[in-house]
C-alpha cells in the first residue's frame, strides 16, 4: 500500500514542476514547408538572330510645315483728293479728276453726274471732269440753319460694264458736296461812310457829298451779299460819289491798305493802292487786281484778287481807302489817275500818259510804315496847280470795308 502512495504523490510533485515549466516555456511557431526550386527546363530550339540589325521602321505621320513669321502690314484705302468745289454767287462749281478713286484707272465720264446733270466740260490735259449748277438746280436740297444756308449736291457715280465684259474694277459711289453762305453779318462794320465834313460855307448853299464802297457780284450788276472768298477769287470793289445836286464830279481811288484789324495803321499791313492811285498789287506779287475801265464819271471799279496775311489763320481783312473827287471838267493827271499794271501801266480813262510816274514809285515802302497821306481831317480842299490854271476843288474821305473772310479753297 505504501508503494502506490509514494508513487502517486511522486507523480503530483512531477506534474506540478511541468505545469510551472510549461507556463514559462512559449513554442516558436512552425516553419513552413521547404519548396524545392526548380530548374528552368532548356528550349531545345535555338532563337534566331539577323547577322545585321534592321533599319526599316515604320513611316512617321506627316507633320505640317512650320509658320514663317511674314512682315506684313495691311494698308487701308485712304480718299483720294480728287474733288474740288467753288461755291459762287450764285452757281457751284465742281471739279473730278477722271482718276476719281486714286488707283490709276480713268473713269467713264458717262458715269458721273451731279445730281441729274452732267459734265459740262472736260479738260484733257488735266484730265478733269468739269460741272457747274445753280445752286437749285440738278437736284440740289436747301437745308436752313440758324447761321447758314446749305445748299447740298450729290456726284453719284454708276459704273458700267466697259463692251461686252460683265467685269467693273470700281464701284458705285456718292461725294457729297455742300456749299454754305452765311444767313447774318454784322452791318454796322461793313460798308462804312466816311466821317466826312463839307466846307462850312457851302454846307448848305451847294449839297450834300459823301462816298461809298462796296462789294459787287460777278457781273457787277448788284451788291454782293457774302463777304467770304477763297483764295485766288476776285474781289469786286465799287466806288460812288454821290453828288445829288454838285456839278458833275469824277472820283479816284488815291490810296488802299490792307489790315487784319479795323485800325489801318495797325500791323501787319499791306498797301495795294498807292501813289496817287496806283494799284501796285499787280506790279508785286503778279496777280489779276486791275481798274477796270470807267463807265461813269462818279463811279470806279476795281478788282483785288483774295489774299491772306502770312501767318495769320484768321483770314480777316479790313480795307481802308482814302478817296478823291474833283469836277469831271478837270483832266486827268499824275495826282488824279487809276492807273493798273497789265503789261505796263493803263490808265482807266484811257490816259495812259498819266501813269508814267507809277513806274518810278517805291513799291511796298508803306508797307511797313504808317499808311502815308491819309487825311486826319478829311473834307473840301483847294489845290493850286499853276499860277495860269484856276483853282481846282477836290473832296477827299476815307472809308472803310470789313471784315472780308479769305479761307483757303477746299479740296474733297
Amino acid at each position: 500500500m505504501k508503494c502506490p502512495a509514494v508513487c502517486l504523490v511522486a507523480l503530483a510533485l512531477l506534474g506540478s514542476l511541468c505545469d510551472a515549466q510549461w507556463q514559462n516555456y512559449k513554442p516558436s511557431p512552425p516553419k513552413p514547408p521547404r519548396q524545392e526550386i526548380k530548374k528552368p527546363v532548356e528550349n531545345p530550339q535555338i532563337k534566331q538572330t539577323f547577322e545585321k540589325p534592321l533599319t526599316w521602321t515604320y513611316p512617321e505621320d506627316p507633320q505640317p510645315p512650320e509658320k514663317v513669321e511674314v512682315p506684313f502690314e495691311l494698308r487701308f484705302p485712304v480718299p483720294a483728293a480728287t474733288v474740288a468745289v467753288e461755291c459762287r454767287e450764285s452757281e457751284a462749281h465742281v471739279e473730278v479728276k477722271k482718276d476719281m478713286f486714286g488707283i490709276g484707272q480713268f473713269i467713264n465720264p458717262a458715269d458721273l453726274t451731279l445730281g441729274t446733270c452732267s459734265a459740262v466740260a472736260e479738260d484733257n490735259v488735266a484730265h478733269v471732269l468739269i460741272y457747274e449748277s445753280a445752286l437749285q438746280a440738278c437736284g440740289s436740297t436747301l437745308v436752313l440753319t440758324e447761321e447758314s444756308l446749305v445748299y447740298t449736291f450729290t456726284l453719284n457715280y454708276n459704273p458700267q460694264p466697259v463692251g461686252s465684259s460683265p467685269v467693273v474694277r470700281t464701284s458705285k459711289a456718292a461725294v457729297i458736296v455742300e456749299c454754305h453762305y452765311p444767313r447774318k453779318h454784322n452791318v454796322s462794320s461793313l460798308p462804312l461812310n466816311p466821317v466826312w465834313v463839307p466846307f462850312s460855307a457851302v454846307k448848305v448853299s451847294e449839297e450834300f457829298l459823301y462816298f461809298t464802297m462796296k462789294l459787287m457780284t460777278d457781273d457787277w450788276l448788284y451788291e454782293r451779299p457774302s463777304y467770304q472768298y477763297f483764295l485766288g477769287d476776285l474781289i469786286n470793289i465799287e466806288v460812288i460819289v454821290q453828288q445829288y445836286f454838285h456839278v458833275p464830279l469824277r472820283v479816284y481811288v488815291d490810296h488802299c491798305v490792307a489790315t487784319l484789324s479795323s485800325d489801318p495803321a495797325s500791323s501787319p499791313r499791306y498797301a495795294f493802292i498807292e501813289n496817287n492811285g496806283c494799284l501796285v498789287d499787280a506790279r508785286i506779287t503778279g496777280s489779276s487786281s486791275r481798274f477796270q475801265a470807267r463807265t461813269a464819271e462818279n463811279k470806279l471799279c476795281f478788282q483785288l484778287e483774295a489774299f491772306r496775311f502770312q501767318g495769320a489763320d484768321s483770314g480777316l481783312l479790313y480795307l481802308t481807302c482814302h478817296l478823291k473827287a474833283t469836277s469831271s471838267s478837270n483832266s486827268i493827271d499824275s495826282s488824279h489817275r487809276a492807273c493798273s499794271y497789265i503789261a505796263g501801266w493803263k490808265e482807266a480813262s484811257g490816259i495812259d500818259t498819266a501813269c508814267a510816274s507809277c513806274e518810278t514809285g517805291d513799291f511796298g515802302a508803306s508797307n511797313s510804315g504808317v499808311v502815308s497821306g491819309t487825311s486826319s481831317n478829311p473834307g473840301r480842299k483847294i489845290r493850286d496847280v499853276s499860277k495860269a490854271q484856276a483853282e481846282i476843288v477836290e473832296w477827299e474821305g476815307d472809308v472803310r470795308m470789313g471784315p472780308l473772310t479769305v479761307a483757303e479753297k477746299p479740296i474733297v
